[in-house]
């Protein structure tokens, strides 16, 4: 069987949900304030993704982040709380999986939280997001999430992008047994096939332009235009990303 390599797209709207299908990503990665690095998306949000998703056939296909703030993800009780409800009614209402992630004060794994988490998703995947190039040592932390019951981690190999974190995201992908390692940071069009040959499973990106439909905001709605998924980078990554495996 020839080896693939799914493409995943950060998504904010069913807009981007539709673009995604289309263009023949693997999945989607659901959330909203990409502009601060993601946060959950409302259950209406993820009921009518799924909606979309059932409708095109395509499994496995609606993952929704699940984080409650902006900042670091050392988390109090009552953030734990929330994720863990989030968690539930994210597949309660038709998510294929979640996208979760928590340290510790001291900059290590939070295993009992990812533990708590994966027992929430109910057999949904769950995939550890970049909260693991945050920590003290992202390889150690990569190295335990099999054990916690998770599917896939996305990473930079603990960089700034997949670019300079490619030596660690090798070493991450021969190291990491069953776990799948999805290359996800400043990813570019030109930087998958590079990230293939690293040996990864997966590539993550945003593929994002902006949009002015709906008028001007006018006093209090914010800037004009917003975030949209970009039609032509989507499949232009899906097309490098099965020419990088041939």
């Amino acid at each position: 069987m020839s080896r693939t390599l799914p493409v995943e797209i950060a998504v904010q709207d069913v807009a981007g949900v539709r673009v995604a299908l289309a263009a023949g990503a693997a999945r989607v990665e659901l959330c909203q304030a990409l502009g601060l690095g993601g946060l959950t998306p409302s259950v209406g949000l993820i009921e009518v993704a799924a909606a979309a998703a059932h409708d095109a056939s395509a499994l496995g296909f609606v993952h929704v982040l699940v984080r409650p703030r902006g900042g670091g993800f050392a988390y109090d009780a009552d953030e734990l709380d929330t994720i863990d409800r989030d968690i539930r009614a994210a597949i309660a209402a038709g998510a294929d999986g979640v996208v979760v992630g928590a340290l510790t004060e001291a900059g290590e794994l939070d295993r009992s939280a990812i533990r708590r988490f994966v027992e929430a998703a109910a057999g949904g995947d769950v995939t550890v997001h970049r909260a693991v190039d945050a920590s003290a040592d992202p390889i150690a932390s990569v190295a335990a999430l099999e054990a916690l019951g998770v599917r896939r981690v996305l990473t930079s190999g603990g960089a700034p992008d997949c670019r300079s974190g490619v030596a660690v995201l090798t070493r991450m992908a021969a190291d990491s047994g069953a776990l799948e390692v999805m290359a996800g940071g400043g990813v570019r069009v030109d930087d998958i096939a590079g990230l293939a040959a690293a040996g990864i499973d997966a590539v993550h990106l945003s593929a994002r332009g902006v949009a002015s439909r709906g008028g001007p905001s006018g006093p209090g709605g914010g800037v004009d235009g917003f975030d949209a998924t970009d039609p032509d980078l989507v499949r232009a990554a899906v097309a490098a990303a099965a020419a990088a495996v041939r």
